[in-house]
C-alpha cells in the first residue's frame, strides 16, 4: 500500500504545477510575519495628541494651581482657577492641533497629486481626529488636580494632596504613552514626573515671589 500511495503522491505535485503555483501565492499572501507585524507608526495620528493633551492638561492646569495657591489659600479661588485652565486649555489644544494637523494634511495631500498618486490619502493624518483627542484628552487630565484638591480645605494639606496625585498621575500617563508606543517604560515615565515637578516648582515659585514684590 505504501509503496503505490508514494508515487501518486510525488506525481501530484511533480506534475501539478498550477496546484503548485496556486499553494506558493497563497503563502506569499499571508505569511506569519506580516499577521504579527503591527505599524505602530499608525497610532501616531491620535496617540501624540492624546498623550501630548492628557500631559499638558495635567500640567499647565495643576501649574496655575499651585501658582494661585502660591498666593491665594482658599479652596475656592484655586478650583475656579483650575476650571478656567480646564476650558481654556482644551479649547486651545483643539484648535492648535487642528490648525497643525489641517496644514501638514494640506501639504502631504499636495505632494500625493503632484506625483498623481491619491490612493493612499485616507492614511494622511486626521485633522478632526487629532483635535478631538487633544480637547478631550487635555480635559481628562485637568480633572485630576480639580478632583484631587475639591474636597480639601486645609491649605497644605491640599497642596501635598496635589502634588502627589499629580506626581502618580505623571507616572500613568508617562507609562501609557511608553507601552503603547513601544518605548523605554522607565526611562518615558520619569522624564514626564522630572518635567511636571520642575513646571509646578517653577510656577509656585515665581507666583510666590510675585506676590512677595507686590507685582
Amino acid at each position: 500500500m505504501a509503496d503505490t500511495i508514494q508515487p501518486f503522491h510525488c506525481a501530484e505535485s511533480n506534475n501539478n504545477p498550477k496546484s503548485s503555483k496556486v499553494f506558493d501565492m497563497d503563502l506569499e499572501k499571508v505569511t506569519p510575519e506580516e499577521v504579527e507585524v503591527f505599524d505602530y507608526a499608525k497610532r501616531a495620528q491620535w496617540l501624540r495628541a492624546a498623550v501630548l493633551g492628557a500631559n499638558d492638561g495635567l500640567l499647565s492646569t495643576a501649574s496655575l494651581m499651585m501658582g494661585v495657591g502660591a498666593v491665594k489659600q482658599d479652596v475656592k479661588t484655586m478650583i475656579l482657577t483650575g476650571v478656567a485652565g480646564l476650558v481654556a486649555g482644551a479649547c486651545s489644544m483643539a484648535i492648535g492641533e487642528f490648525v497643525s494637523v489641517y496644514s501638514q494634511y494640506d501639504i502631504e495631500l499636495a505632494q500625493m497629486k503632484r506625483e498623481g498618486n491619491t490612493q493612499d490619502k485616507n492614511k494622511l493624518p486626521n485633522p478632526y481626529t487629532a483635535a478631538t483627542a487633544s480637547a478631550v484628552a487635555f480635559s481628562v487630565g485637568a480633572l485630576v488636580p480639580l478632583l484631587a484638591a475639591a474636597f480639601i480645605k486645609d491649605y497644605k494639606v491640599r497642596l501635598t494632596v496635589v502634588v502627589a496625585v499629580v506626581s502618580l498621575a505623571l507616572l500613568v500617563f508617562g507609562g501609557v504613552g511608553a507601552v503603547l508606543g513601544k518605548a523605554p517604560f522607565v526611562k518615558s515615565s520619569l522624564r514626564v514626573l522630572i518635567g511636571g515637578w520642575l513646571a509646578m516648582a517653577v510656577t509656585f515659585g515665581l507666583t510666590k515671589l510675585a506676590g512677595h514684590v507686590g507685582v
